[in-house]
């Protein structure tokens, strides 16, 4: 379902955002909330030979994964124009290599004591040509480490996820994020002290 069907009606959005969106969304939002979505478990299981790698080299970035567990992220409110606004530069964004489905999904505020908000959710899909599936963390993390495309360096989109979940979520243990996260930074010292 396209996101516009959605929201054809709406004033006011919330979108969460679990990968780079956490930290770059660069679109306008009137205010952010750090928070988890239930149902879901985030996995480096996506391919991406555009933004963080490219046909002969394609780099991994997040997807969610339908699993009982939880994601942590921030959900940006978009209100007025800047829905449409914000959909058309995410439906190029997210999308632009095809294979995503939108869903809307309860959001959590963190520490707050107040009903969850619904929220759009942009969810890579198996069938997407791109996508790669489970690997071990050292596979994970050696292709990130030597990956990079048109938006920067794949090792820049999965240290700046590690240090959101280490600043703004201490208290969650994200153990598929941070093994990758230290098997890549394995690699680039190996390359590093061969040079």
């Amino acid at each position: 379902m396209k996101p516009q069907n959605i929201v054809a009606e709406k004033t006011s959005l919330w979108i969460f955002g679990y990968g780079s969106l956490v930290w770059k969304p660069d679109f306008k939002y009137k205010r952010s909330k750090v928070g988890y979505i239930q149902g879901y478990k985030r996995r480096f299981w996506h391919g991406d030979n555009f933004h963080r790698g490219n046909d002969e080299l394609p780099g991994r970035v997040v997807t969610l994964i339908e699993d009982d567990d939880s994601t942590w992220g921030v959900a940006f409110e978009v209100t007025g124009s800047q829905v449409e606004e914000s959909l058309k530069y995410l439906n190029v964004r997210e999308t632009v290599c095809g294979g995503y489905v939108t869903k809307m999904v309860d959001f959590f505020p963190k520490g707050e004591n107040q009903p969850p908000v619904q929220a759009l959710v942009y969810i890579a899909t198996a069938d997407n040509p791109l996508y790669l599936g489970p690997a071990s963390s050292e596979e994970i993390g050696f292709q990130i480490a030597v990956c990079s495309g048109k938006t920067g360096h794949n090792l820049e989109y999965l240290l700046r996820l590690a240090e959101f979940m280490r600043s703004s979520c201490p208290h969650v243990e994200d153990h598929h994020l941070f093994s990758i996260e230290a098997a890549a930074q394995t690699v680039v010292h190996c390359l590093l002290a061969l040079q």
